[in-house]
């Protein structure tokens, strides 16, 4: 049966998103991160990088998000979740998945964990880094708002939506506490993010993550 090892509100909520959406059978084993679990030796095994989510499925075993999600897509193609391979929509779903992981999700994990960047004890590195970490993140919020407004939405990529948006959501809901500069407080992006959410299938994955507001 397929698996997802997930914790909530980590990166696994968009593969979590993308399996409610494509509706097949899979089952959901909790990796409690507050409790160590992803750095015990059997979670390791899965994710020798002690990280969250890892996906299983018979004898295959996968780790980063973005292969996960690419995966899911491949194998459920009935569930369009991706566009046609060898289209140009595919070359333009490529491209942003790889910036919204490499790019909007490795700036927010230095905001969030600026002291690894810098020498232990070195509170005002830390500083520095969540400080410039914030302001990239500002820019990058800002080509997101840019492209709903040239596609006319109502999705990232236009009228459908795809595993994108399940990854723009959950990367954009981490900014939900930020004293300024919220993705929620932008003109396109509120709207956007109240459409995502609405999907009975993200509703499904906050009631199982037991999410609470504010949701984005």
């Amino acid at each position: 049966m397929p698996t997802l090892h997930y914790y909530p509100s980590t990166a696994s909520m968009i593969p979590h998103i993308v399996l409610e959406e494509i509706g097949a059978p899979y089952e959901r084993v909790l990796v409690d991160r507050a409790a160590g679990e992803h750095k015990r030796p059997d979670y390791l095994k899965l994710n020798p990088n002690g990280l969250i989510p890892a996906y299983t499925d018979g004898g295959l075993v996968l780790y980063e998000t973005a292969a996960i999600v690419l995966h899911l897509c491949d194998t459920h193609p009935d569930a369009r979740l991706a566009p046609a391979v060898g289209t140009a929509e595919r070359a333009h779903f490529y491209k942003w998945l790889a910036w919204l992981t490499n790019t909007l999700q490795a700036t927010l994990i230095a905001y969030f964990y600026p002291e690894r960047w810098v020498d232990e004890g070195n509170a005002e590195g830390a500083k520095q880094v969540r400080s410039h970490a914030h302001a990239r993140i500002a820019g990058l919020l800002d080509q997101i708002e840019a492209e709903l407004a040239k596609n006319g939405g109502p999705w990232f990529l236009g009228e459908r939506f795809t595993a994108l948006d399940a990854y723009v959501f959950t990367l954009c809901r981490w900014t939900r506490n930020f004293g300024e500069g919220r993705a929620r407080d932008r003109a396109n992006l509120g709207p956007y993010l109240q459409r995502v959410h609405a999907r009975p299938a993200v509703q499904r994955v906050f009631a199982i993550e037991q999410i609470a507001a504010p949701y984005f």
